[in-house]
């Protein structure tokens, strides 16, 4: 077990959203010893999620984006490389080595290697014109091509190819979404809500293609449509792939840490190497909320969780973690999220869809233990708080709208 007062030298791979936080938690916390900061990407760490949204639309500027200004690194000494790449974990002897040949010491190492955005696996997806999106650069290269009346198809109907979608309907863009699954959102949300967002965006005049399959791409310059499995064909000008990411996993594996869909670790973030913590996009932790079930978020929150764990536990104390939530913005509807609805045997609703403010609970058994809020901020927050001190409420209170939130909240066991 590593002790706080052996850790001098703190080395961080990945400069997102997880691995900014954890340095600056750090510091934060009082930790006076070296930290280094290996990013891939140019700009130092910055928000993701305004990525398909906000910035796709160019509503939010690069600078806006950045957790903090590049000059706050240098200020609080913590030693920010980019763009650099590590392509080695020495544990033996406790280094890194980056590109190049350097070589880093560390006390305590935190893999913050997020994850990648999965390619199209057909041919053409190679082709000008398609485009995933992950980084800021994505997002760069496809933006010119946002214009109205241009053509875009989305492949995958997920958060991302939605968010997508809305902002694609909003430029005047035509839209198309090609989503294999019988409804869009089908791993992460109910039927119920996968309805509502359904019908909002046909409202909204986006063209969805479910349960429909991309057999490739067709273009030769650059990409022109999509040729379908049925022997359909989606014309386009640009496409957009959403299809998930895969976890990088890569150097974890490399050095022998236990790896199964992403890095695992302990409730401290801690891997199988008492030296080497995981947070982020690339881990798989505990979830204490959820009878300590392993699994690996792609979230904000997971981000920064996982850095005040690791902040914590590296200066001696301790983090309690909250439960888990996530948001996405669509058109002017604000999904917000509470908990992990997986397993839940009863949706139970409060409010009315038809007026574009709602919430669907999910319960397992008598525990309430998710929450999708549209546009009821809350109704969110109200659940959040009874999954994070693990209180719950009959079904019936939570229907009845006549009592607001917050008192039903306050009375709950």
């Amino acid at each position: 077990m590593v002790s706080s007062g052996e850790i001098n030298r703190v080395v961080i791979i990945g400069a997102g959203q997880a691995g900014g936080e954890a340095a600056q938690r750090l510091r934060q916390a009082g930790y006076q010893g070296d930290i280094t900061l290996i990013g891939e990407e140019p700009a130092p760490p910055y928000q993701r999620p305004p990525l398909s949204k906000a910035y796709l639309a160019g509503d939010l500027p690069m600078e806006r984006l950045l957790l903090r200004p590049a000059s706050v690194y240098a200020e609080e000494k913590v030693a920010l490389l980019t763009p650099k790449r590590a392509v080695w974990i020495d544990r033996a002897n406790k280094r890194v080595r980056l590109e190049g040949g350097r070589e880093i010491p560390y006390d305590a190492l935190v893999l913050a290697t997020g994850a990648r955005a999965r390619k199209l696996p057909i041919v053409g997806a190679d082709l000008p014109g398609v485009h995933l999106l992950r980084t800021a650069a994505d997002v760069d290269s496809m933006r010119e091509r946002f214009v109205s009346g241009a053509r875009l198809t989305v492949i995958g109907a997920g958060y991302i190819g939605l968010e997508v979608a809305a902002i694609g309907r909003k430029l005047g863009l035509e839209v198309t979404v090609i989503e294999m699954a019988a409804r869009p959102l089908a791993r992460v949300t109910s039927p119920e809500v996968a309805g509502f967002f359904l019908d909002e965006h046909t409202s909204q005049g986006v063209r969805f293609m479910l349960g429909a399959q991309p057999a490739l791409i067709r273009g030769t310059e650059r990409v022109s449509g999509v040729a379908m499995v049925d022997g359909g064909e989606v014309p386009a000008d640009i496409i957009v792939a959403g299809i998930g990411v895969t976890p990088e996993t890569a150097l974890a594996q490399q050095c022998g840490l236990t790896v199964e869909n992403g890095v695992v670790t302990d409730a401290q973030c801690r891997t199988s190497d008492p030296h080497i913590f995981a947070i982020g996009d690339c881990a798989a932790r505990p979830m204490a909320h959820y009878g300590n079930r392993v699994c690996r978020l792609e979230s904000v929150h997971n981000a920064v969780e996982g850095a005040k764990v690791v902040a914590a536990t590296l200066m001696g104390g301790a983090h309690t973690v909250e439960a888990p939530w996530f948001w996405s913005d669509q058109y002017d509807l604000k999904l917000q999220i509470a908990g992990l609805f997986q397993g839940y045997d009863r949706v139970v609703l409060r409010g009315v869809m038809a007026d574009r403010a709602f919430a669907v609970f999910y319960y397992k058994g008598e525990k309430l233990i998710a929450v999708d809020a549209i546009n009821r901020p809350a109704e969110y927050l109200g659940a959040k708080m009874l999954i994070q001190t693990g209180r719950s409420l009959a079904p019936a209170e939570i229907a009845d709208t006549s009592r607001p939130m917050k008192e039903l909240v306050a009375a709950a066991r």
